[in-house]
Formats: C-alpha cells, structure tokens, sequence
C-alpha cells in the first residue's frame, strides 16, 4: 500500500488528539467547544454533520447547514477541522468548505460499494482520510477498504478503531478487541492508527482507562468526543466528556516510550519461544488423539460433535482460572479454539472415504 504521512495529525511527539462534539447541533455549540479546545494541544476539531442513526426518528445531523460552521473553527481559531462522510455528495460538499480532513464511519466501511462510491469521488484529491473499523470484528474488510481508496490514488491515509459491535449487555458499547488493530499495525505498520474511546466505551467513565490502553499499545493518538454540556447532547450524550474533563484526562494519561532498545529481553523472549514450542507440540499430539477419535467415530457410525463432552471440557476450564492468574474469558476462548479445530480434524475423518 503506497503511503504518505498525515502531517495534519503530527505536530509534535506526543500523541494526536482529536476532539469536538459528536454532532454539530448549532453554530453556538460548535464555536463554544472549540474555543474551549483551542491552544491546549488539540490536533484537530471533530464534528458530525451528517449522523447515521440505528433507528429513524434520531436526530441524524445538519448536513450541509454545519459546513459554514467549521469554516469558522478554521478561521477563528486556526483549527483543522474534520468531519464524517458516507457517500459522494457528502464528499463534494466537504472539500467545497474546506474540510480538513475526512473520516469513514463503521457503518460506511462494512459497505464496499459506499466506500467505492467515496473513493471514487475523491479520486485526484489529497485531503487525508481516516477509515473506522467495520461494524463487525472483519480486518480484510477493514483493510479492503484502505485499498479501495488507496487505488483511487489516496495516499494519505489512516485509521480509527472504535471497537465492535456485539448481541446483548456488555460492559463496553463496543468490545475493544485489540487484538484486530494490533494485527492491522502488524500488517501495515506505516498506517497511522488513533483510538476511539468513546465510541468503545459507550460511557464517560471507561474514557480514561481505554485511553491509556490505548496509548499502552503504542496507538498513534485519540479521536475523543467532547461537548460543553454532554448532558443536553443531540446524540451520544452519555460518551461525551466536558474540555475540563478531556483535560483532567490527558493530563493524567501515562506516555511510554516504544522504544524498547534500551532493556534487554532476550532472555525471556528465549524462555516464551520454548513455551510456545512446547504448546504446539502438545495441540499437535492432542490433534493426533482427535483424528483417531474420528476414525472410531466414523467406524461406528457415531456424530462428531458430543455436547455432552463439549460441556466437561468448558467446566473443566473453571480449574484453569480460579487461581486468577488468568482471565475465565481468556481460557474460555482458547479451549473453544481448540476444540473447534478437533472438531475439524475429526470431520476431515469421518468425510475421508478412503480411510
């Protein structure tokens, strides 16, 4: 992927800041926080013009009415502005203002033909663009739509992770899964990538810790929502924090540095490397165990799947973290993992007609 660097998001060391109201809600509102956030190491001022809502009847935004608005930020308080696009009108109208820079939400990033339709309209154009995680824990699409806008010559590019969506109450409006930004980094390691805590944590509250895991991952920045008064907010209200409180949380987050050249770890990546040696080892011999199992299975004509066992190995997983060195989601996952993969050895077995 051709890459350029996003100059509008590096003017220092220290990690990006992105902050301004979920939505624009009036030219007042969106002066007042601004100017809050003008001169206090601000990066760049966020916006949303136009909001898609889960639900029709929400407040969906001023659209275009907005656009003068920022232009305002821009001239009285010499603040980049950036805001959401989700198709090619909004494209055109965007760069017709000004816009600094534009942002693809979650929603618009899981619809390939929505992100070629904005790739397309910006094709010849060199405003920098941040790309949302889908909605769905999907890295190739994430990715895919880099490289939708990537081949319409966008070099300029970035990313924001705002966490995924799951069915039911969870502790997270959206589970962080940090794992799938991190593979992204790994895949990618010259994209820029900010966080996006509200959106994650769904409540003020959980800001100030995602934040610091966030930057404890060596994210490049934060993309944080920020209203004079949350309570009365036109959407989101309950992840928005005041400027005194996005202040009283950068101030207290903790900067580590990633370079790691001065501590040796030899020694322990050494012992890591001869455990992980050791695991596959011991899945391969278990996977062994698993094939022969399917070769009776398929012998005796019995069913692969056994909900009986299945349900012993989930409750022996208890024994595993009850001494709280591990977390029972963690090891939860890992056995669903491996016996998965048994189940699929034993499949290939029993469908294997030649054995």
């Amino acid at each position: 992927m051709n890459l350029n660097s996003i100059d509008i998001l590096k003017n220092s060391s220290a990690p990006t800041i992105v902050a301004g109201p979920c939505s624009a809600e009036s030219e007042e509102q969106v002066l007042a926080v601004a100017a809050a956030l003008a001169g206090r190491g601000v990066s760049l001022f966020r916006a949303g013009l136009w909001k898609p809502r889960t639900r029709p009847g929400c407040f969906e935004g001023f659209g275009k009415e907005g656009l003068p608005w920022l232009q305002k930020v821009k001239k009285e308080f010499n603040l980049p502005v950036a805001t959401e696009v989700a198709n090619a009108e909004h494209v055109e109208l965007a760069l017709s203002a000004g816009i600094d820079l534009l942002w693809i939400g979650a929603r618009t990033t899981a619809n390939p033909f929505a992100v070629q339709e904005i790739a397309d309209a910006l094709r010849g154009c060199d405003v920098p663009v941040l790309v949302k995680n889908p909605v769905n824990p999907d890295l190739e699409l994430w990715i895919g739509a880099l490289e939708r806008l990537n081949n319409a010559g966008i070099t300029r590019l970035g990313t924001i992770h705002r966490g995924f969506s799951s069915y039911g109450e969870t502790y997270f409006r959206n589970t962080p899964q940090w794992q799938l930004p991190l593979e992204l980094r790994r895949r990618i390691p010259e994209l820029p990538i900010l966080c996006d805590p509200s959106h994650i944590a769904g409540k003020r509250e959980l800001i100030m810790m995602l934040s610091q895991q966030a930057l404890d991952l060596n994210f490049d920045g934060l993309m944080v929502e920020t209203h004079c008064n949350p309570v009365c907010a036109l959407s989101d209200a309950r992840q928005q924090v005041t400027p005194d409180e996005l202040f009283v949380i950068l101030d207290r987050l903790v900067h580590r540095s990633s370079n790691a050249g001065s501590c040796d770890f030899s020694l322990y990546r050494r012992q890591i490397d001869e455990i992980d040696d050791a695991i596959i080892e011991l899945m391969a011999k278990r996977m062994n165990i698993s094939r022969e199992i399917g070769a009776i299975k398929r012998d005796k004509g019995i069913t692969v799947f056994q909900p009986f066992r299945y349900n012993e190995i989930m409750q022996r997983c208890e024994e595993y973290y009850r001494d709280g060195r591990l977390s029972a989601a963690s090891v939860k996952e890992v056995f669903e993992a491996i016996h998965a993969e048994s189940v699929r050895q034993q499949l290939l077995i029993v469908n294997d007609n030649n054995g």
